[in-house]
């Protein structure tokens, strides 16, 4: 137990004060890892030199943010080694960032303030070298770009004898270089971290023992362990223990099956009940974070248009620059206000400025629990007018619960949900747990009197109950293998039970007679409905459901999200054919699925997002993921990429109308080319720091 004092409290952001170096710095980011492990938590800021906590959150789990804050040791601390993830590096970067800009200025001024005069001349021409070697090799490549201007701006300087102006445009040059360069590590990092902690470690058994190694070490061959509440991370044969797991991710429903010796499993599927040792038979090739943020920095094709037409801005702006300043020297014969165009320019400022914004918007949408995987999707994702939702485990949690039980023959309510009960407790999976608790909700005690029980995988069970044959499970298996007779009856009252909004529907049958139906529902999650009306109220036209599900259960469920549309029964190629023709009707197509099943829609769509628990191929194939299960995660993303472009426009019109201010007075001989300079550069780098602010807070 932690005593804590809280400092700030608004809804959704918490800080809280543990006591002056309550904990160190390395224990600071153990703290961190342990608090953004929480599902609800989306961002974590820990102090160590006067003990605060900041925590960023769904306010809809304020009670347990306060719980886990409460129940939290700091004392274990000192007995845990730092995770090892990206967060170190994280605390490098930020160093050797405040150490780089200290040690420019310091470099910069003691030249000025220390060394004789003609000292600091000699050391602005050599420096100036390096930019009229990059100017040269642009000319050479047949290019009048920023390098160019760059070199001639500084030469200009040169010539004019103005050496402090000449090492003010290479301080401000070298300090935007600088701002760039940290961004873009620190969102590759951050982009690292948040798949770190949930991708990369895997237990293995060896020389008798358990251990937890790095994904990337394991090898073909060896002994992967995967229990209860775990997901298996290779694809590999059991060569012991046995367990229940859930495949959704491949299926796209909540049905689970029971795996032993020698069965395969699946990497992505969950283990719901039991412990299972995995021989592997599959390694990825190169780690996912690698694949990722090597796809990040260096596909073209993953740049936001408008940052890529901001870098080609940049370049076709220039030749501009040189008119101009051959304009004006013509005009005035005045070299000193023809120098105005060649120092102040449009082209750095919005070049620099849209990359470092559609770099930190993707920073910030790590934040909040969302990888993306270049600026082009969160582009895609602003323009988006439709965004169509798998059900299974997107809409809804993949657990189902029990919605009716329907007693038939002669038997009551409560025999046939304690008889189901009995027999389903000796195969725990997802529908088989919710009939068990279902019972205990309602205290109902069933004493072991049957006979030996026997599964067949994916259909039911079946045994004996006083010497009468019990079987449960399945239709398929009930009235196709078993023979139960299908009357008119129990079609009518399937029907019904379907409109009701049941999932699935398993079959009680004693002595060849169907005795009960207990109807299973898989319950939206919490935040469903209400992120299907924020998804409207920011722009969405239409907001669709997709489910291979019974027409009746998908339509209580669109009805309870208040859908524009659903299709029901769908094949997976269906789900890629309707994206296709939503897209043919001249709309942005946003797609959210978490299973193998859901893939071809995602290839599809205009932008497909996964969730936390997906396959590991909607995992890879998506363009973004959350690292989270939350839907409102997607709202977040959504008003981050409105966001980042109201802000690059506004950059837009405000670079345009700084610099054109400082052409015309420097043109006009009011400013001198030093104050240009330093308008201009200081400028730049005002506008690129205000680049990397948050959009949403």
């Amino acid at each position: 137990m932690s005593n804590f004092k809280i400092v700030h409290e608004i809804d959704g952001r918490l800080r809280v004060r543990f006591g002056q170096y309550a904990f160190t710095n390395e224990q600071a980011t153990i703290l961190k890892s342990d608090f953004l492990k929480l599902e609800y938590v989306r961002y974590v800021e820990a102090h160590y030199k006067n003990g605060s906590l900041l925590l960023v959150y769904d306010e809809n789990y304020k009670n347990e943010v306060f719980g886990y804050l409460k129940s939290y040791d700091l004392s274990t601390l000192q007995n845990r080694e730092i995770p090892e993830n990206c967060s170190q590096n994280l605390q490098v970067l930020d160093q050797s960032f405040k150490h780089e800009l200290i040690k420019i200025f310091a470099k910069r001024y003691a030249v000025k303030l220390f060394l004789p005069n003609v000292v600091g001349k000699g050391i602005a021409i050599y420096k100036a070298l390096a930019y009229f070697k990059a100017g040269i090799a642009s000319l050479g490549n047949k290019r009048i770009d920023v390098p160019v201007l760059d070199a001639t701006s500084i030469g200009v300087s040169l010539l004019r004898k103005e050496f402090n102006t000449a090492s003010n445009i290479m301080l401000m040059l070298k300090i935007s270089e600088l701002l760039e360069d940290y961004t873009r590590q620190k969102v590759t990092l951050q982009l690292g971290d948040s798949l770190m902690n949930k991708f990369d470690k895997v237990w293995i058994y060896k020389d008798g023992q358990e251990q937890e190694i790095a994904m990337s070490d394991l090898k073909q061959g060896q002994t992967v362990i995967v229990q209860t509440g775990s997901m298996v991370p290779i694809d590999g044969e059991i060569i012991d223990g046995e367990a229940m797991v859930n495949e959704s991710s491949f299926t796209g429903e909540p049905l689970s099956k029971r795996v032993t010796l020698n069965d395969t499993v699946y990497a992505g599927t969950l283990i719901e009940e039991g412990k299972i040792f995995v021989k592997v038979r599959n390694l990825q090739d190169e780690s996912r974070i690698a694949k990722i943020i090597d796809m990040i920095d260096t596909n073209e094709s993953l740049k936001a248009s408008i940052q890529s037409k901001a870098e080609h801005m940049a370049d076709a702006i220039v030749p501009y620059s040189f008119l101009g300043f051959f304009g004006v020297w013509a005009f005035t014969r005045n070299l000193t206000r023809a120098t105005a165009l060649l120092l102040v320019d449009y082209s750095c400022a919005i070049r620099l400025s849209t990359s470092i914004s559609v770099i930190s918007a993707m920073q910030e949408a790590s934040m909040h629990n969302v990888l993306v995987k270049g600026g082009k999707h969160l582009e895609s994702m602003k323009d988006a007018n439709v965004i169509v939702f798998d059900k299974t485990g997107t809409l809804t949690h993949a657990k189902p619960v029990v919605l009716d039980v329907v007693p038939l023959q002669d038997y009551t309510r409560e025999e046939v949900l304690k008889i189901a009960a009995c027999l389903e407790e000796h195969f725990p999976h997802s529908v088989a747990n919710a009939i068990v608790h279902q019972a205990e909700i309602e205290n109902l005690k069933h004493r072991e009197e049957h006979a030996e029980v026997k599964y067949v995988i994916a259909h039911g069970i079946s045994t004996s109950l006083n010497g009468e044959d019990v079987i449960i499970g399945s239709s398929h298996f009930v009235f196709e293998d078993e023979g139960v007779e299908m009357t008119q009856e129990i079609k009518d009252l399937i029907s019904s039970l379907e409109s009701k909004g049941s999932s699935s529907l398993i079959y009680l049958a004693i002595a060849k007679k169907l005795a009960g139906i207990i109807s299973i529902y898989d319950p939206l999650k919490p935040e469903a409905k209400e992120v299907v009306q924020e998804l409207r109220d920011i722009g969405f036209d239409k907001v669709i459901m997709l489910t291979g599900d019974s027409p009746n259960c998908a339509k209580t469920i669109a009805k309870q999200l208040n859908l524009d549309d659903f299709r029901a029964g769908v094949l997976p190629e269906d789900k890629a054919s309707y994206i296709e023709s939503l897209k043919k009707e001249g709309n942005t197509v946003v797609m959210v699925g978490d299973g193998i099943n859901d893939t071809p829609a995602l290839s599809m769509a205009d932008v497909s997002i996964s969730l936390q628990d997906s396959s590991d191929i909607a995992r890879e194939l998506a363009d973004i993921t959350l690292v989270s299960n939350s839907l409102n995660d997607i709202v977040a993303l959504r008003m981050i990429s409105e966001g980042l472009f109201k802000r690059i426009h506004s950059q837009y019109r405000l670079i345009v109308g700084l610099n054109t201010s400082f052409i015309v007075l420097g043109a006009l001989g009011l400013l001198t080319p030093q104050m240009l300079a330093m308008l201009h550069n200081g400028s730049t780098f005002l506008i690129a720091s205000g680049s990397t602010r948050s959009l949403l807070h």
